[in-house]
C-alpha cells in the first residue's frame, strides 16, 4: 500500500472519530432538505426558476452547505492545527511528506462531498420527487468545481492562520456571506440584481449556478466556471507560495 492511500485511509478514520463533524457534512444536510421539503412555500414554482420547485434547488444547496462547511470550517482547522502541534514538520523527516498530507485531506474531503451528494439526492429524489439532474456528467464536474473553488480558499486560509483556532474562527465568518449568495435563504434566482452579480464572483454561488444548470440540462455558464477556476488558480497558487509547515 502507498504511502499516500495510508495516510488517505489515517485521514479519513480520523474524521469518522469525530462525530460533530460526520453529523454536519454528512447527516445535516439530509436532515435540511427533509426539514425543508415538508414546508408548504417549497412546493411553490416561481417563474423565475424556470419550472423548478424551490425544493428542487435548495436540494444542491444542502450540498453546497456540505462543500461550504468542509472547505472553510474542516479543511483549513485540521492543516493549521497540524501544523501549530509540529506534526507537518514531523511528517517531513519520514518517507511521508506534508504534501502528501495535504493530498489525502483534500482527496479523503472530495470522497465526503461526493458521499454526502449521494445521500442529499437519495432522499430528495425518493421522498419529494426532485428531479434526477438531466446533465449527470455535467452535475458531478459542478460538484467537483465547486470543492475545487472552496478547498482552494480553505487552503489560502490554512496558510495563512496561526493555528486551528483562528483559521476555524475565519472560515466561519466567510461561510455564513458566501453561503447567502449561494442562495441558502433566498434562491439566487429570486434575489436583486445586485445582490446576484455580487454572488456570481464567489465561489459557491458559482458552483450553485453550475449545479443547477446541470439539473435543468442547460449549457454551463462560462462565468460560473472562469470564477471558480480562478480561485483554484489564484487561491491555491497564494497557499502553495505562503504555506508554512512548522
Amino acid at each position: 500500500m502507498s504511502v499516500f492511500t495510508k495516510l488517505t485511509l489515517t485521514e479519513a478514520r480520523l474524521t469518522v472519530r469525530e462525530p460533530v463533524y460526520g453529523f454536519f457534512t454528512l447527516l445535516f444536510p439530509v436532515l435540511l432538505v427533509l426539514i425543508l421539503g415538508n414546508v408548504p412555500s417549497m412546493e411553490e414554482t416561481p417563474p423565475e426558476l424556470g419550472g423548478l420547485r424551490v425544493i428542487d434547488l435548495y436540494a444542491g444547496l444542502a450540498l453546497g452547505l456540505a462543500i461550504g462547511i468542509i472547505g472553510l470550517q474542516g479543511l483549513p482547522s485540521v492543516l493549521a492545527t497540524y501544523r501549530e502541534r509540529g506534526i507537518l514538520r514531523r511528517l517531513a523527516t519520514t518517507p511521508a511528506p506534508p504534501a502528501a498530507l495535504l493530498a489525502a485531506q483534500l482527496v479523503m474531503n472530495l470522497i465526503t462531498v461526493l458521499i454526502s451528494m449521494v445521500l442529499v439526492y437519495a432522499v430528495a429524489i425518493a421522498v419529494f420527487g426532485v428531479p434526477f439532474p438531466a446533465n449527470p456528467a455535467l452535475f458531478v464536474l459542478a460538484v467537483v468545481l465547486n470543492c475545487a473553488g472552496a478547498f482552494s480558499l480553505g487552503l489560502l486560509l490554512a496558510a495563512l492562520a496561526p493555528s486551528g483556532k483562528t483559521a476555524n474562527a475565519i472560515g466561519t465568518f466567510l461561510f455564513f456571506p458566501l453561503m447567502f449568495f449561494a442562495g441558502l435563504w433566498v434562491p439566487r434566482d429570486l434575489m436583486p440584481d445586485i445582490l446576484r452579480q455580487i454572488g456570481d464572483f464567489t465561489p459557491l454561488a458559482a458552483g450553485q449556478d453550475l449545479m443547477t444548470d446541470a439539473l435543468l440540462g442547460r449549457s454551463p455558464e462560462l462565468l460560473s466556471i472562469t470564477v471558480l477556476v480562478g480561485y483554484l488558480v489564484v487561491c491555491g497558487a497564494a497557499a502553495v507560495k505562503l504555506f508554512r509547515w512548522e
